[in-house]
């Protein structure tokens, strides 16, 4: 085992390699539980923020034709071409409004697209208001690049919905956009049209931009439609919407997203990526085209699946002692409470060592919500009974 003082000395020690602006940069919560729990046997992963489902058939043979067709070289720097129309026809009906090809731009993954985003925009004097908890990456590539954060809290108890008013009230005069995450990951809340529509009409008459994580967009639960930012605007000149394949069709691995925004944005966001990963993965961007194509059924039988472990979810923690839960509507996450002042850090290492339960600490995720766990609901309903019947009595002894 590594001395972890040996650690604290080597990364001092190269640090003065690196670019001061790294240190922005922290060390994943959730990368330090699962890498905890890798080294325990008998675990069960309620912690993992991927689809526990085959990738469907059609287009796992998309993706083999493609290399066996020898389509491996370079794609256009936007995306191959097929995608591109294959997306601006998905999203065009979707939505209701005409989109063309030069309103996406195809990334490696939502990570890179939501990377381009805020590094391309964020600058000293800039401030991003921001959700908390939410998606570890945003703050830290704002604060990377010399922009200011600003954090809405957001609450198990009230289903961790924001106030678009209290979000509106927080625009100042350095406020340069605005960061919306729904379907949350970490907490599964859906912000409905109503909210989304007054951010983003308030922010477009303010000047200020809204970046939209929507990468869970298809994995609503309930019976409501979901309101993208794309859908709330009446121009894209002050949006961007960012999402992927990864959870949709679960093609985590498969590293395709994309942007959605004006011509002209992606125009400057075209030349960016040609310095990132130049393209995305050819045979995926393929595999994607058979996914808007093909027979989209296998995303309704992910949804029924995850809405029935959502329900059961709900109910277990609402038979958990000590622990604050509600009604997530998207996503495959819950977010709940712990009483106050709780290290759920500590409570999260000590349950995993004593239950073999791997959840995910609140503080992972933010600044104010360090007594909460986010517990993932992406993995089979005997795995999820299993991991309440140790959680249960377990939490049940503890002294808060």
């Amino acid at each position: 085992m590594v001395n972890p003082v040996e650690m604290d000395q080597s990364d001092q020690a190269a640090g003065s390699l690196f670019s001061p602006s790294l240190q922005a940069i922290p060390m994943p919560g959730i990368r330090r539980m699962i890498n905890t729990a890798a080294g325990m046997d008998d675990v069960i992963h309620l912690s993992i923020g991927q689809p526990d489902f085959a990738t469907p058939d059609h287009i796992v043979e998309a993706h083999i034709d493609a290399l066996r067709e020898g389509k491996t070289g370079y794609t256009m720097d936007a995306g191959l071409p097929e995608l591109l129309e294959a997306l601006r026809d998905y999203y065009s009906e979707r939505y209701d409004r005409p989109l063309t090809e030069d309103n996406f731009l195809v990334t490696t993954g939502a990570t890179e697209a939501m990377y381009l985003a805020l590094t391309a925009t964020a600058a000293p004097g800039r401030q991003f208001i921001v959700t908390d908890p939410t998606f570890v990456l945003y703050a830290p590539l704002i604060r990377m690049n010399g922009g200011e954060v600003k954090i809405i809290p957001t609450r198990a108890e009230h289903g961790h919905q924001i106030d678009p008013q209290e979000v509106i009230d927080a625009i100042g005069m350095r406020t340069f956009a605005i960061v919306l995450n729904s379907p949350s990951n970490p907490s599964g809340a859906v912000y409905p049209q109503e909210t989304v529509e007054a951010i983003v009409q308030e922010a477009a008459y303010r000047g200020v931009y809204v970046f939209a994580d929507e990468v869970y967009d298809h994995l609503i639960l309930d019976d409501m439609d979901f309101p993208s930012v794309i859908r709330c605007t009446s121009d894209l000149d002050h949006v961007m919407s960012i999402s992927s394949f990864s959870k949709t069709f679960s093609m985590a691995g498969l590293r395709i997203g994309w942007i959605i925004s004006s011509q002209g944005a992606i125009k400057k966001l075209r030349r960016y990526h040609m310095f990132t990963t130049t393209v995305a993965n050819t045979p995926a961007q393929w595999a994607g085209v058979a996914a808007l194509r093909g027979d989209r059924s296998c995303v309704d039988d992910m949804v029924a699946e995850y809405r029935r472990r959502r329900d059961r979810v709900v109910q277990l923690v609402s038979e958990t002692p000590h622990l604050t839960g509600y009604w997530p509507q998207g996503a495959f996450y819950i977010f709940p409470s712990l009483p106050p002042r709780t290290d759920g850090t500590s409570l999260a290492l000590r349950m995993l060592e004593e239950t073999g339960v791997c959840v995910i600490p609140g503080d992972a995720f933010g600044d104010t919500c360090s007594n909460a766990i986010r517990i993932s609901f992406s993995n089979s309903m005997d795995n999820i009974e299993e991991a309440f019947e140790r959680i249960i009595p377990w939490l049940a002894k503890q002294k808060f």
